[in-house]
């Protein structure tokens, strides 16, 4: 760990005005420039003011002592059928570690019926809700948790935290890059999305399936035939799939709303005999960690979900800290490509 005398040796001054430069003595008088070249030096060797470090470890100290729990939104027959969706799994997981981390004691995984029951009695101070919660669920706990932060989820963000997904420029990365590789027929795979801000749950056209359609639209290209909607699950890929291709006139690729999906219907594709990508490319959205390890390798939008599980307990501290004003904030996705698409057929065709 650099030390105050490391810095004063790079910087030519003393130990003493590294000192009191770096805890910001308002008596002190020094140039601007050598204040500066001190503040880069030290952030170089990446070293922190003692006073800060003191403060840091009073504040994971006081937030120790508090009662962490994690929401989500599957039954107990969905438990017991050992439904674990990668996506969300990743999430949590970043979440359990950062709490680790940070010495913070998460006290309880809570389900639905957990909520139905009404069964918390003020027991928590905060609750990290992880893929939603409708307005039923929330009324019933909202007063007895003091705070909550949603992750992958936006529900009444003038009160409580959230962090989401820029789906529709994820939808978009994926679509513009199998219109660019020059596909004209492109199917969609997807789930079902369901509001619930009224208290009763209804189907609504989700950001990815929407944007799909829109882009599609703007460059002449949607065909309806060419759009399955299911679950969010391996199993419901498989059989949206096989759905697809009992199409006379099939689609040459698919955008695949998420991983899971894409791998049922990776199965789906290679059980009829087809090729992936020469017969059918396919590019999805998620890139959990299974996506480079797919047959071929999966095209895939990256979801940074370690970083919305570690901002999540973060957004949490603060609360403990006394923020009260809420926060919205919006994670950027990338496209990462691999084989599924095509994309080295496709430009060593365009280049003959």
């Amino acid at each position: 760990m650099a030390t105050i005398k490391d810095i004063a040796t790079l910087a030519n001054v003393s130990s003493s005005t590294v000192s009191r430069v770096l805890n910001n003595d308002p008596t002190l008088t020094v140039l601007d420039t050598t204040r500066d070249r001190i503040l880069k030096i030290s952030k170089e060797l990446g070293y922190t003011a003692l006073k800060i470090r003191k403060t840091e470890k009073q504040r994971v100290k006081r937030a120790a002592h508090q009662k962490i729990g994690i929401f989500m939104s599957c039954t107990d027959e969905e438990i017991v059928d050992g439904i674990d969706d990668p996506y969300f799994a990743s999430i949590r997981r970043a979440i359990e570690n950062e709490c680790m981390l940070r010495g913070l004691f998460l006290t309880r995984f809570m389900r639905v019926s957990d909520i139905q029951q009404a069964s918390l009695n003020n027991e928590l101070d905060g609750l990290i809700v992880l893929s939603g919660m409708d307005l039923l669920q929330l009324n019933k706990i909202k007063n007895q948790v003091e705070h909550i932060v949603f992750v992958n989820y936006s529900l009444n963000e003038n009160d409580f935290d959230s962090i989401v997904v820029d789906f529709k420029n994820a939808a978009c990365e994926a679509v513009n890059h199998l219109v660019k590789l020059g596909y004209k027929k492109i199917g969609f795979l997807g789930g079902e999305e369901r509001e619930s801000m009224t208290g009763k749950k209804q189907v609504i056209k989700g950001v990815r399936q929407e944007t799909f359609e829109n882009s599609l639209k703007e460059q002449g290209l949607f065909r309806n035939e060419y759009v399955f909607l299911g679950e969010y699950s391996m199993k419901q890929g498989y059989e949206l799939m096989k759905t697809a291709l009992q199409l006379h006139d099939l689609p040459e690729a698919f955008f695949v709303a998420s991983d899971s999906m894409a791998m049922g219907a990776i199965r789906a594709i290679c059980e009829e005999n087809l090729r992936i990508p020469e017969d059918i490319a396919i590019v999805s959205l998620n890139d959990v960690e299974f996506a480079k390890f797919a047959s071929p390798p999966l095209t895939s939008v990256k979801i940074y979900t370690e970083q919305m599980g570690k901002l999540g307990v973060q957004l949490l501290l603060d609360r403990f800290e006394g923020r009260d004003i809420p926060i919205k904030a919006i994670v950027p996705t990338r496209l990462i490509i691999r084989e599924s698409c095509g994309w080295k057929q496709r430009v060593k065709r365009s280049t003959l």
